[in-house]
């Protein structure tokens, strides 16, 4: 399953599409496609501390299930919430698709 972010470009749409079909139909596996879509989608914006305490409570939930959903510590939560540390590779992906689609995207 791949990330959906806006393409880059119109051309890397056409492409990253493309390397879709190709995986589909089984001329592409899924190793090779996974080093694909990061070439063709934009990367996650990181988000500022004041922006997870506002989609942590816009999402209604408290530090320690938001980490939970996270699959990370309620402590790590805090410090991102008060700009101690900032989320990076799969907490800042999963923030992201909270942010985009809710928190039953991510249940």
């Amino acid at each position: 399953m791949t990330v959906k972010t806006a393409p880059k470009s119109r051309i890397l749409e056409v492409v990253h599409e493309t390397a879709q079909d190709l995986q589909s139909l089984g001329f592409i596996d899924k190793r090779k496609q996974r080093k694909i879509d990061p070439l063709c989608l934009d990367p996650i914006p990181p988000y500022a501390a004041d922006q997870i305490r506002a989609l942590r409570e816009r999402v209604n939930v408290s530090q320690a299930v938001l980490a939970s959903v996270l699959n990370t510590s309620a402590s790590t939560v805090r410090k991102w919430e008060i700009g101690e540390k900032h989320p990076s590779g799969p907490s800042l992906k999963l923030l992201n698709l909270l942010d985009r689609k809710g928190l039953e995207a991510v249940l």
